[in-house]
């Protein structure tokens, strides 16, 4: 029997498991399987995520035909104290952690977003604990739709709630075999159809001139002006904005893709007066110690603007973009234009605006005024 020594490498500035082995081809097509399974062609060896649970999924693929060697990794280790950010799998059975590790290197393989990754692991999680001490080889459709009942319906969590946990038990067990989870057969609820909140130009002006703090300014400006999602805002970095065109390059937005969208004279003058009395070094909107402004702070400072104003309507940092779109619709843009700047891959997307645009609406008249009422 092979044996596999593992340890702790920098390659390309990140730390990652490699595996150090004679030639054997058997073992080689093993790790080949394996998703985030990297070759390095300066190393000659096969590196992984630094994770425990890689090492997990490794003794348990290996099993019977190779034997792990971990002395080496442990002493580097404990003598870097590296802490790891790890998915606490509290209270799920060994044989289901190790597939949701699986589950979660597969995902990573495909270059789902961090996002995407986290909520549906803990979907999953969530499921997988409800049924503990079972297995997820266990599980069928039926618990699936008890789970529905039981958890979902009975503490009236929402559909899109109830969309995304299906979606992540069909993604997790679509990678898995030897179960008794028919996937086919699993349906998700029929998906709500509710038309987006919109502020109206007023009402975006009231917020953003209750908003005194010029770098919150700044920050709930450039989601109104442009359109964008928050995560796309605090992606941001300064050369980004390209100031001769009049253009700002979002890289990688949802869908992995880049665009670019125009900004505004009176934007590029607010950015300025951000950038001169906070002056930011790498990403435009910069935490108090430096590095991505957060998602969550961006939705405190919106709030605090709410509260100054007499706006009764539920809005979140998602009610600026949609109002961005309605707007131009509003204002006579071709709703493909809308669609490209918007960044959406599917027409039907966009099209959504066209239900919320109450110029259009207001000026279709009713066969009531053609009446001659007394």
């Amino acid at each position: 029997m092979e044996t596999i020594v593992l340890s702790l490498k920098i390659h390309q500035g990140t730390y990652r498991i490699f595996a150090e082995f004679p030639y054997n081809k058997s073992l080689i097509a093993i790790i080949k399987t394996l998703p985030g399974a990297t070759w390095s062609q300066s190393d000659k060896q096969w590196h992984f995520n630094l994770n425990k649970q890689v090492v997990k999924l490794l003794q348990a693929q290996l099993s019977g035909c190779a034997k792990l060697d971990l002395s080496l990794l442990k002493e580097q280790l404990k003598e870097k104290k590296f802490k790891q950010n790890e998915i606490k799998y509290s209270t799920i059975d060994s044989e289901t952690s190790i597939a949701l590790e699986y589950y979660k290197l597969w995902m990573e393989q495909k270059r789902y977003s961090p996002e995407t990754i986290k909520n549906y692991l803990n979907q999953a999680l969530q499921f997988f604990r409800y049924y503990q001490p079972r297995t997820y080889k266990e599980l069928t459709v039926e618990d699936v739709e008890k789970y529905n009942h039981q958890v979902i319906i009975a503490n009236n969590l929402s559909v899109s709630f109830q969309r995304g946990m299906v979606g992540a038990i069909k993604l997790f067990y679509n990678q898995c075999s030897n179960t008794k989870m028919d996937i086919e057969k699993l349906q998700r609820p029929f998906k709500e159809s509710r038309l987006p909140e919109v502020l109206s130009k007023e009402e975006v002006q009231e917020i953003i001139n209750a908003t005194h703090n010029m770098k919150h300014k700044a920050l709930l400006s450039i989601i109104y002006s442009c359109g964008l999602r928050i995560g796309e805002v605090i992606s941001l970095k300064i050369n980004d904005i390209d100031k001769g065109r009049k253009l700002i390059k979002i890289r990688l937005g949802k869908g992995k893709k880049d665009r670019y969208v125009p900004y505004s004279d009176k934007l590029r003058l607010l950015l300025r007066k951000y950038y001169d009395a906070w002056k930011p070094k790498v990403y435009l909107f910069e935490g108090q110690y430096g590095g991505q402004y957060s998602e969550g702070s961006a939705a405190k400072v919106l709030q605090h603007s709410i509260a100054k104003c007499n706006i009764k309507k539920r809005v979140t940092l998602h009610t600026l973009r949609h109002s961005y779109a309605t707007h131009l619709l509003e204002a006579g843009t071709d709703i493909r234009y809308i669609q490209e700047l918007l960044g959406h891959s599917d027409p039907k997307t966009t099209m959504i605006y066209t239900h919320v645009s109450s110029k259009k609406i207001s000026e279709i008249k009713s066969p009531l005024d053609d009446l001659d009422i007394e």
